[in-house]
Parts: C-alpha cells; sequence; structure tokens
C-alpha cells in the first residue's frame, strides 16, 4: 500500500519531537546528519513515502517553475506537529538550477532526498547529497540544485518562509567541481 499525506504526517511527529526545542543551524545538521541520516530508519521511511508521495502526485505537485520546480505544503503549522510546518519541493535540473529566493526567519530543518545519482542541494554550509541540511535563523538564499532531480522535504518552525526579500548584490551563485551552470541560471 502506497504512502499517504497522513501517514508522512504521523511518521514526522516524533522527528519534530526530537527537533522542536533545538535551533536550526551547524550543530543540529551535524547531528541529523549522523543520527538521522542515510540508513536510519526514520531518513529511510521519510525518503521512500515521499518519493511516493511526488510519484503520486499529492507532494511537490504545484508548478513554481515549470514542472520542474514544484512545491506544496503537506502540512501547515499546527500543535499536532509542534507548531512545525512540512513542505515538499522538486526541483530538476542538470545544469544549475536556482528556484525562488527566501528567508527562513526561524531556520530550515531541511531532507535532501536525491533521485538521480549526483544531484546536489546547496546548504548554507557547501553542497549536499543524500542528508540534510539545516539553515540557521535569519538565513536567505537561492535554492540552488546541480545533477539531476531531487525533493527537498522541509520542515519550518511556525511555517516561516519570507520570500519578500531582496537578493543582495554580494549573492555568489557556486558550482560544485564537475558540474556547470546554464546561461540563463547565473542570478
Amino acid at each position: 500500500m502506497s504512502a499517504t499525506p497522513e501517514d508522512l504526517i504521523e511518521r514526522s511527529i516524533p522527528f519534530v519531537n526530537e527537533i522542536k526545542n533545538r535551533t536550526a543551524g551547524v550543530e543540529l545538521e551535524t547531528w541529523l546528519n549522523e543520527s538521522r541520516g542515510p540508513g536510519s530508519e526514520l531518513w529511510d521511511d521519510l525518503a521512500r513515502m515521499i518519493k511516493e508521495g511526488v510519484a503520486e502526485g499529492w507532494a511537490a505537485n504545484i508548478e513554481v517553475d515549470g514542472p520542474n520546480y514544484r512545491r506544496s505544503r503537506i502540512i501547515e503549522p499546527s500543535e499536532r506537529l509542534s507548531w512545525f510546518s512540512i513542505t515538499a519541493v522538486y526541483l530538476n535540473s542538470v545544469p544549475l538550477f536556482c528556484g525562488e529566493y527566501h528567508q527562513h526567519p526561524y531556520g530550515e530543518i531541511n531532507m535532501v532526498i536525491p533521485l538521480d545519482p549526483g544531484a546536489l542541494l546547496r546548504g548554507p554550509r557547501g553542497w549536499q547529497g543524500p542528508g540534510w541540511t539545516s539553515p540557521e535563523p535569519g538565513s536567505h538564499h537561492y535554492p540552488e540544485v546541480v545533477g539531476g532531480g531531487l525533493i527537498a522535504l522541509f520542515y519550518l518552525p511556525a511555517g516561516r518562509i519570507s520570500y519578500d526579500i531582496t537578493v543582495p548584490d554580494d549573492y555568489e551563485v557556486t558550482v560544485p567541481e564537475g558540474y556547470e551552470i546554464a546561461a540563463s541560471d547565473g542570478r
């Protein structure tokens, strides 16, 4: 039987209870990758569920910038999830692709699930394959993806994300070695 949004939410409740009193940032990102990364029961369960959700069309099903950049909110902030929201984003690009510039007022806990070998998401501490990124409160960036398709399943404290922010003049788009940037990307 395929996973449902309710299955994903129920599986997320114990995880959110583990992280709800921790601050997004380097320490949390390190802990997540060491104790809740690929191969852990939590990561494997959530990855399987969200892949099914994207394939079946109940997750990351609203186009933001064509079929290769889609997202959807799985659940709004609620007491049930300690006032976290859950959002799924599907990004697909072989050359670098930049999504919408945004800010994390309270930080973000972001699970990276590559669908193609070599697909990477840029986090605050560099490029991430399967695993986690955890941008700290007040951080802002483009979601940058190279190497193919991936799903970002992210947990936002209080559901806070802001697209009402100006890209700094000194923002630098980077490309990991062995990857390329499309001419239309370097924003």
